[in-house]
């Protein structure tokens, strides 16, 4: 199932809607200035991110070859910090809304994120980049 609904940013909003109906269901006090720093954070990262890809002409599509193997700046923290910062955002919509239910929806989305796109991704990037990609994976992490 490959169409316009099976896109990370797709998934990131779907886990807003859904954080927004559980928090319907049950809620605690909201925190609308700490989440919109996480919401902020996760949004820095992604742009970050996508700019250094950009930056040595190399795809920010998931599903498209990559030209360069990125590992310096935000990608020595994280193999996936545009998809970290899309977590962040879910994060910290949990938190300004004080939705505790949402933590299973951000949880979800990791994993919903990894089976569909990061590990196709990672197939392609040792593929291509052989050792350099072994080498990499072994000194950072997925997520964080």
């Amino acid at each position: 199932m490959k169409t316009i609904f099976d896109w990370p940013p797709v998934w990131t909003l779907a886990g807003i809607g859904l954080i927004f109906g559980l928090d319907q269901i049950w809620s605690l006090q909201n925190h609308p200035l700490p989440g919109a720093v996480v919401i902020l954070a996760g949004g820095l990262l992604m742009m970050v991110a996508a700019a250094q890809m950009l930056a040595l002409r190399t795809t920010v599509n998931p599903r498209g070859q990559p030209a360069v193997l990125v590992t310096n700046g935000v990608f020595r923290l994280s193999r996936n910090p545009i998809y970290l910062g899309d977590a962040l955002v879910l994060l910290g919509v949990v938190v300004w809304l004080g939705a505790p239910l949402g933590l299973c929806v951000v949880a979800g989305f990791v994993a919903v994120i990894t089976q569909r796109f990061i590990l196709a991704e990672e197939l392609r990037l040792h593929a291509r980049f052989g050792d350099d990609f072994a080498h990499w994976r072994s000194r950072v992490r997925r997520w964080i």
